[in-house]
Formats: C-alpha cells, sequence, structure tokens
C-alpha cells in the first residue's frame, strides 16, 4: 500500500507562486516508488497531468507548466514536490499526486489552489 498525503495549496494572486508537497509512506511490500507525478483537475474539466519524475530525476512537463513549474523531489523523505511560478487563474484546479507501484494505482486526497486575476 502507498499513502500520499499532499499540502501546500491555497488561493494567490495572478503571477504569483505556491509550492506543493506530497509526502509519500508505503506499508506491506513496496519498499520503493518509482514515477510520481502531479496531476490537476478544474471543475467541469478532466484530470490532466501536470509533470511526472521518476527515482532518479528524470522529468516530464505538460506543454502549459513548461518554464512555470518545477517538479521535483527528495527520495530520502520519500516527498515530491511541485514549484509553481507565474501562476494564471488557469492554473485553478485541485492538485493530485500520483504514482504506480506493484501495477496499482494510487492517489493523494488533492490540494485546492486558486489563482485569482
Amino acid at each position: 500500500q502507498v499513502h500520499l498525503v499532499e499540502s501546500g495549496g491555497g488561493l494567490v494572486q495572478a503571477g504569483g507562486s505556491l509550492t506543493l508537497s506530497c509526502a509519500a509512506s508505503t506499508t506491506g511490500r513496496i519498499f520503493d516508488i518509482n514515477t510520481m507525478g502531479w496531476y490537476r483537475q478544474a471543475p467541469g474539466k478532466q484530470r490532466e497531468l501536470v509533470a511526472t519524475i521518476t527515482r532518479g530525476g528524470t522529468t516530464n512537463y505538460a506543454d502549459f507548466v513548461k518554464g512555470r513549474f518545477t517538479i521535483s523531489r527528495d527520495n530520502t523523505k520519500n516527498t515530491m514536490y511541485l514549484r509553481m511560478n507565474f501562476l494564471k487563474p488557469e492554473d485553478t484546479a485541485v492538485y493530485y499526486c500520483a504514482t504506480n507501484a506493484r501495477g496499482q494505482d494510487y492517489w493523494g486526497q488533492g490540494t485546492q489552489v486558486t489563482v485569482s486575476s
């Protein structure tokens, strides 16, 4: 089992910054978590990929966040981060962290990010 807990969301003005965190804990036979990712879902829209990062640090970003968001992780703390700069109102969404372990997807409960214009 993998338990994911996001934090760091909030209300920010356009152009501002926020850093999200995702703390992961494992039980049973899952000892290491490989690829982790951030997703988001805006009201009335489908959940979409924001960025992913492998255990080794290889990153991948959606085009709409390239140059503004930075994903990182601290494997010693089993924690992943998303630094969001130059936020836009269209970045408003619930942000989720996720991973897959032993063929099963795991999701956090989500953290709300609201960007005011």
